[in-house]
């Protein structure tokens, strides 16, 4: 079953608005963890699941079809940022030195 134009417009709009805010982001001190960054992206996520969901028409099995293409489009945004922030994280990590050697 084909999602409707109107819901295919929906989730067009929300993943160009999830992306420009993913874009927004500039990481810089004080830094939060990998795992606070993931439940702050999974918020973000649920937020725009959550508006977009009052919008979205047809039938309820239309709908859920939409809001569910919506998330996977939202996850698949969200995963290449997650890892710009983990090298992020990993470039700010002091370097690890080898123990003397005796």
């Amino acid at each position: 079953m084909a999602l409707l134009k109107a819901n295919k417009d929906l989730i067009s709009a929300g993943r160009q608005e999830f992306s420009v805010l993913l874009n927004q982001q500039v990481f810089n001190d004080p830094l939060i963890s990998e795992e606070d960054m993931v439940t702050v992206v999974e918020d973000w996520m649920n937020f725009y699941i959550n508006y977009y969901r009052q919008q979205v028409t047809g039938e309820p099995q239309e709908r859920d079809r939409a809001l569910q293409e919506l998330r996977q489009e939202l996850n698949t945004l969200a995963n290449p940022f997650l890892a710009k922030y983990r090298d992020f994280l990993k470039s700010h990590e002091p370097p690890s030195h080898p123990p003397p050697s005796s």
